[in-house]
């Protein structure tokens, strides 16, 4: 049989074809997608650790994953399963706080108020808490059908990021190689050196991440240190590594000072321990407020070298369209679009694919040392020189 090499029609007619399938496929398994993209994030946050192991030891990659792997396993699943037995006291304690609480005041509010010549009615409030509470604790039937179901595809999706994880680490040098074998020959070199910029970008954005937990850490500390909660340095440095986590993070951090406010109370305030978890909660809305909307923005437009205005408005779209998790990636997402729009540019313009290491991204502003001048030198003088 004749090897005969496909004509250019029917190469841009499979072309076409693969990557309307391809698309397809990522539309309809977008949920799937978002869960790898998830699986890759984390892959990405311990892998630096992988590789201080493998240069520093005579461990194999295989070996160095599985003790990254296991080890953050063990601290981000095993540590909270251990200290729970511990707590369930605590916690249903505090439920039962709680719930006294929210009875007390739905039979406050079913009373007039009289607040000088004035009479206020907050009966219809007392009421609606009143039924509020009934529907979180007698869920119906269906609902809690529903809460099963919805728990075990959540848990499905946990076991698929967790195997992903370990695949991510394991396999990428060889998916890397992979892809870039997929291009021709002649541009496997341009798309290494595109990889080798697109990995500076996600290391910088990790460094400024670290920055990021560090200085979230210390400004919690010191708050709750002021406030007087009871493990003040325990909770600020907590509230700093779950900087981290999308969305139950910040959660996390709250609801663990809030928990230690309602039982211990402060140190210093004459106010009820109720009073002083109220304290806590609004300066923690307003300190990750700070930190969402003023602080990651210069943080990361340092360590990206990004204009902080433009990273502002991208994590404020990125908010509102996907959340937290959207918040979280869109800032190094970003800069690699622009390193990639960049390569295209100058390819399509038939330029060189990288000018120089400075000029990674049309939206990096670099600060450039300014050319030394010398001594002025008079026409005179330059016509005797040439003389």
């Amino acid at each position: 049989m004749k090897n005969e090499q496909w004509n250019t029609s029917a190469r841009y007619v499979a072309g076409i074809i693969v990557f309307i399938t391809v698309v397809a496929l990522l539309i309809y398994a977008r949920e799937a997608v978002k869960m790898l993209v998830i699986s890759a994030f984390a892959a990405y946050l311990i892998s630096p650790a992988v590789t201080m192991l493998v240069q520093n030891t005579k461990l194999t990659r295989k070996a160095a994953v599985n003790i990254v792997y296991f080890s953050a396993l063990i601290v981000m699943v095993g540590v909270p399963a251990a200290l729970t037995p511990i707590f369930f006291d605590e916690i249903k304690l505090v439920a039962s706080d709680l719930l006294d609480l929210s009875n007390q005041t739905s039979e406050w509010l079913t009373q007039p108020k009289q607040f000088g010549n004035m009479v206020f009615h907050f009966e219809q409030v007392g009421e609606s808490l009143g039924q509020l509470q009934e529907s979180i604790l007698t869920p119906l039937p269906e609902e809690a059908l529903a809460l099963i179901e919805s728990t075990s595809i959540n848990t499905l999706w946990f076991l698929v990021i967790l195997v992903s994880v370990h695949l991510f680490m394991s396999e990428w040098p060889h998916m890397r190689d992979w892809l870039v074998d997929l291009a021709p020959q002649a541009y496997r070199e341009e798309l290494r050196e595109l990889y080798r910029r697109l990995r500076n970008v996600w290391m910088a954005y990790l460094r400024g991440q670290i920055v990021l937990m560090l200085v979230v850490g210390v400004v919690f500390t010191i708050a709750w240190a002021i406030i007087g909660i009871p493990g003040a340095l325990v909770l600020g440095a907590l509230a700093g590594l779950f900087t981290l986590i999308p969305d139950v993070g910040p959660f996390l951090a709250v609801a663990l000072a809030f928990g230690v406010a309602l039982l211990e109370g402060s140190n210093w305030i004459p106010l009820s321990n109720f009073w002083v978890a109220g304290i806590v909660a609004a300066a923690y809305l307003v300190l990750i407020n700070l930190k969402n909307f003023f602080l990651r923005p210069i943080i990361m437009g340092r360590s990206l070298r990004m204009n902080e205005a433009l990273i502002f408005i991208a994590i404020m779209i990125a908010t509102i369209l996907e959340g937290i998790m959207g918040a979280l990636l869109v800032v190094p997402v970003l800069a690699s679009v622009a390193v990639i729009i960049e390569y295209l540019r100058r390819r399509i313009l038939g330029l060189p694919a990288f000018e120089n290491d400075e000029e990674e991204s049309p939206l990096v502003s670099v600060e450039r040392p300014a050319a030394r001048r010398g001594p002025r030198i008079s026409t005179s003088e330059k016509r005797k020189k040439a003389l």
